[in-house]
C-alpha cells in the first residue's frame, strides 16, 4: 500500500494544537503521526486521500486563531526501525509493569511483561497516551483464559499483551496492510501464539466472536460508526475497552454504547486523551 507523507505547520505550534490537529486528521482517514518540532509529519493511505476532505478539515479547525500549513509527497520505503532510534523512539515503563522496547534498545529497564516492538510504517510503540491508557486497563484487567479482539491493531502491542496476561487466543485485525505484517513481526519477536492476524475494518467481524474482551484504540468517528459490530460480537459479561479520543468526546462515545445495550464502568485520562471500560 502506497502512502502519502504530509508535514503540517501550524502556526502557533503547541503540543495541544498539534494533538488536536492529529485528531482531526485521524477522523479523515490519516492513520499515523510523528511529533517534529515545527508541527508534525501524518500518513495516510494514498487511496484515502481527498484534498476536500483534508481543505474542509483545516477550515474548520477547533481552535481559534490558528493557521495551518502543509506540503506532501509520496512516502519513501524507510526502515522505520532506523528512523525511530534516531528520532525518538525509546524504551518505556508503564506502571511499573510493563516494559516496551525494541530490538536495537541496550539496558533495558526490568518489568513483570517485557515487549519488543520493532515499529514499520505502524505505529504504536505505547509512547502515545492512548496506547499507555489501555495498557494500564489490560494490566488491571482480569484476562485469564479470556478470549480476546485488538481492532485497529496497530503494532498488534496490546494482543501481545494480553496473551502475557493469560489470554487464551488473540483475534488482531487492521485496515493497514503494513501492520498486519508488522504484526506478525512482533509476535514471532515475543515468543506467544494463539494470536491470529488479518486486515480489514469492522465489516471483516461478520461471523467471528464472541469476544470475553474487546479493544479498540481508533479514533472518535470510527468508534460512533462501528461500535454497533463490536456489540454483535459481544456476550453477556464481555467487556470492551475503548480509546483515540478526548476527554469531552465520552458523552457522545457512552451515548452510542448506551443505545447498544452497554453499561460504562469507568475512565482513564491523560493529557486529555481518554480510555473508557464497558460491559455487556
Amino acid at each position: 500500500m502506497k502512502y502519502l507523507e504530509f508535514k503540517f505547520h501550524p502556526v502557533p505550534c503547541t503540543e495541544t494544537i498539534n494533538d488536536v490537529l492529529s485528531a482531526v486528521l485521524g477522523d479523515i482517514g490519516f492513520e499515523s503521526f510523528v511529533e517534529q518540532t515545527d508541527g508534525i509529519a501524518a500518513y495516510i493511505p494514498q487511496n484515502s486521500y481527498k484534498e476536500h476532505a483534508l481543505q474542509e478539515t483545516i477550515a474548520n479547525f477547533p481552535i481559534n486563531n490558528v493557521s495551518i500549513e502543509y506540503t506532501y509527497l509520496e512516502a519513501e520505503d524507510k526502515d522505520w526501525n532506523q528512523e525511530w532510534e534516531k528520532n525518538f523512539f525509546q524504551p518505556i515503563v508503564i506502571d511499573n509493569r510493563c516494559v516496551i522496547h525494541s530490538t536495537f534498545h541496550h539496558d533495558v529497564p526490568k518489568a513483570q511483561y517485557d515487549i519488543i516492538i520493532n515499529p514499520q510504517m505502524a505505529f504504536g510503540t505505547g509512547h502515545h497516551e492512548t496506547t499507555s491508557l489501555i495498557i494500564s486497563e489490560l494490566l488491571d484487567a482480569d484476562l485469564q483464559k479470556k478470549s480476546v479482539l485488538d481492532m485497529g491493531c496497530g503494532t498488534s502491542i496490546l494482543a501481545i499483551l494480553a496473551r502475557m496476561r493469560g489470554a487464551s487466543s488473540c483475534t488482531a485485525i487492521d485496515i493497514d496492510d503494513w501492520c498486519v505484517r508488522n504484526s506478525l513481526e512482533n509476535i514471532v519477536l515475543n515468543k506467544v501464539d494463539n494470536i491470529s492476524v488479518s486486515q480489514g475494518d469492522a465489516s471483516a467481524l461478520t461471523g467471528k466472536g464472541p469476544f470475553d474482551v474487546i479493544i479498540a484504540n481508533i479514533n472518535r468517528n470510527i468508534l460512533l460508526n462501528d461500535m454497533k459490530q463490536y456489540v454483535k460480537c459481544m456476550h453477556p459479561g464481555s467487556e470492551l475497552y475503548m480509546s483515540g479520543f478526548y476527554v469531552e468526546d465520552i458523552p457522545a462515545i457512552q451515548t452510542e454504547a448506551e443505545r447498544n445495550g452497554l453499561k460504562f464502568v469507568n475512565h482513564r485520562q491523560k493529557n486529555r486523551w481518554t480510555a473508557v471500560k464497558f460491559t455487556a
